[in-house]
């Protein structure tokens, strides 16, 4: 039996993120999510955004943390 792994566990979603070599976007696919719902769960568990995903969504990803309360 294999063990059970959440893709919504924080270090699952870290590493996947990682692997999408830290593009929000890639990642969003993998998830076969939106966008701003990536996002917010990247804030939610307070995973750094990337120096080019900063530039294009630090403004909703900074929102998403305030909301958070982080």
């Amino acid at each position: 039996m294999e063990p059970h792994v959440d893709p919504m566990d924080e270090r699952v979603l870290e590493r996947n993120y990682d692997y999408a070599q830290k593009n929000v976007r890639l990642l969003s696919v993998w998830y076969d999510c939106d966008l701003k719902r990536m996002l917010e769960l990247l804030a939610k568990h307070d995973i750094e955004l990337s120096r080019n995903d900063r530039r294009q969504f630090g403004t909703c990803y900074r929102s998403f943390q305030r909301r958070s309360g982080l």
